[in-house]
């Protein structure tokens, strides 16, 4: 019995923890690394950092969303133990056409060393393409 209370207050608490109600009045980004080893993070909205680094919420208009994406390369030619290499990057893409109420998502990936990210609206459709800010090595 107290396992089932246990198991029942942690996954109440688990949904505590899920993403907040998308506000109507506003646009909400999803983020979406790829592939699933690979980590996505919100980072700043027109120069100012977010609260949350799982998504975005902005008004509508024009806005600059810059992202961290961190990434394994894995090693081609150096042998056979050889680890893979790990990138840190930050991505900005500006899209001037935020709707209130509309879904987007922010798809990140990489080839090679090179990152890249782009923006979809709802209907899949790609609406932006994210620019390089720097990248390091980790």
């Amino acid at each position: 019995m107290r396992v089932l209370l246990l198991t029942g207050g942690l996954l109440m608490l688990a949904g505590c923890a899920g993403l907040p109600q998308p506000d109507p009045t506003q646009a909400w980004i999803d983020l979406a690394p790829h592939p699933e080893d690979t980590t996505l993070h919100a980072l700043e909205v027109d120069d100012k950092a977010t609260l949350d680094k799982r998504y975005f919420e902005v008004s509508p208009g024009r806005h600059e969303l810059k992202v961290r994406y961190q990434f394994a390369v894995q090693p081609t030619n150096i042998g056979p133990d050889a680890q893979p290499l790990w990138r840190n990057c930050q991505l900005s893409v500006k899209f001037s056409e935020f709707n209130a109420g509309q879904r987007y998502q922010l798809q990140a990936g990489n080839i090679g060393f090179r990152p890249w990210a782009k923006l979809y609206d709802q209907q899949r459709k790609v609406v932006g393409q994210a620019q390089p800010a720097g990248c390091q090595g980790t």
